[in-house]
């Protein structure tokens, strides 16, 4: 995923966040309205030029499921049908998209290394250092106003776009037709995926409708996200705030509103401020249940003193926590599985990403560039 350099398209998509703002009002926080209410926008009124843009297949006019999609969205959302009809039919079926959706070949051996060493290495932490030292102020505000660690924003921008290097450049409107209509048959929840994508391209359409945003204008990745952060629409909708405070929310070219959003999606997916995202933990070979351990896998659902007694040895602290927690396995090839016990802000990460190895490079790459803080690592 490559971002576009054109400068009009990134105002194009400033606005377009704006005004989603304005149309998610009713669904923000309500201290966050109360302090960013009523933002000043104007809306695009066509597509921006983009450096590359993505070429598509077939138009979906002459589809009969996404042209009754479009009778069935018009009807619900009291939309014009022949509006509708007209961008729908427009979107442009994506080859390569459904193909990027299938997960890895069975057989294919998991390796946390291997995925470790594309995230948390030196260009995205040098790239890191920068970031922080730049927008230190939002970052500190974001922890004081959400109680989300700095190292946690950073880490999250870091791994989805390298700090705004990649954002993506699909149209939007392409990516979210092809995922909706044509959802690969062989993924193995095909059924659930398609359905979660018409939701968003659903929500996608309201919103440039309300507005009056060109539809075509949003560039993102091959799922429909997008930003610094890449929030789907309905993330957007409902977690993105203006953090610059200057009447606009702009995911793409302000970084604090993207600090700001990041901060406050996790908020709203229950982080516990102060909580650690996980402890070490080792096993007693003569009593360990892996199975009984490994049954809920992420979802924290064991305390401290029952994970004890299945067989697992935690430190200190995590004997001391007071909460559930899940044991969490990453596998490492043909080498033995390292493993850490998750608390309810490890998956809360994992609600970013549904992925144990995604949560745990966020955390790695956060905590990277704040020891590259620490200790003075140029910023080259």
């Amino acid at each position: 995923m490559y971002a576009s350099n054109s400068t009009t398209f990134k105002t194009a998509l400033t606005l377009l966040t704006a005004a989603l703002l304005a149309a998610s009002a009713g669904a923000a926080e309500p201290h966050k309205k109360a302090r960013h209410a009523h933002p000043q926008h104007k809306l695009p009124t066509q597509a921006a030029p983009a450096a590359s843009t993505v070429q598509g297949g077939a138009a979906y006019a002459h589809r009969p499921d996404a042209m009754q999609f479009a009778d069935d969205v018009a009807l619900r959302r009291d939309l014009d049908p022949q509006w509708v009809r007209e961008v729908i039919g427009q979107a442009r079926f994506l080859s390569k998209v459904p193909q990027l959706m299938l997960p890895p070949a069975k057989g294919s051996a998991k390796n946390w290394r291997a995925y470790r060493s594309r995230f948390v290495e030196p260009v995205r932490i040098r790239a890191g250092v920068r970031f922080w030292q730049q927008y230190r102020e939002a970052l500190l505000q974001a922890e004081r106003e959400y109680g989300v660690p700095a190292q946690i924003i950073v880490g999250i921008i870091g791994v989805e776009t390298i700090y705004g290097q990649q954002m993506g450049n699909f149209r939007v409107m392409d990516t979210l037709a092809t995922l909706a209509f044509d959802f690969p048959a062989a993924h193995p929840r095909a059924a659930e995926r398609a359905a979660f994508f018409r939701r968003e391209l659903e929500q996608f359409l309201s919103l440039v409708h309300r507005t009056g945003a060109d539809p075509f204008a949003a560039r993102g990745s091959y799922a429909g996200a997008m930003g610094l952060g890449q929030f789907m629409p309905s993330s957007w909708v409902r977690y993105a705030v203006d953090f610059d405070a200057d009447g606009r929310i702009d995911l793409y070219a302000s970084p604090a509103d993207a600090i700001g959003s990041v901060a406050n999606y996790f908020i709203g997916h229950e982080w516990k401020p102060g909580m650690p995202t996980h402890y070490p933990v080792a096993f007693d070979a003569t009593r360990v249940d892996m199975d009984a351990l490994l049954a809920p896998d992420i979802l924290p659902t064991f305390s401290a003193a029952s994970m004890a007694a299945k067989g697992a040895v935690l430190d200190a602290a995590g004997a001391q926590h007071n909460g559930p927690l899940a044991l969490i396995e990453l596998q490492n090839g043909d080498e033995p599985p390292s493993y850490v016990a998750g608390t309810e802000n490890f998956y809360a990460i994992t609600r970013y990403n549904w992925s144990s190895y995604y949560a745990m490079a966020v955390i790695e790459l956060g905590r990277a560039v704040a020891a590259a803080m620490q200790t003075g690592q140029a910023s080259k």
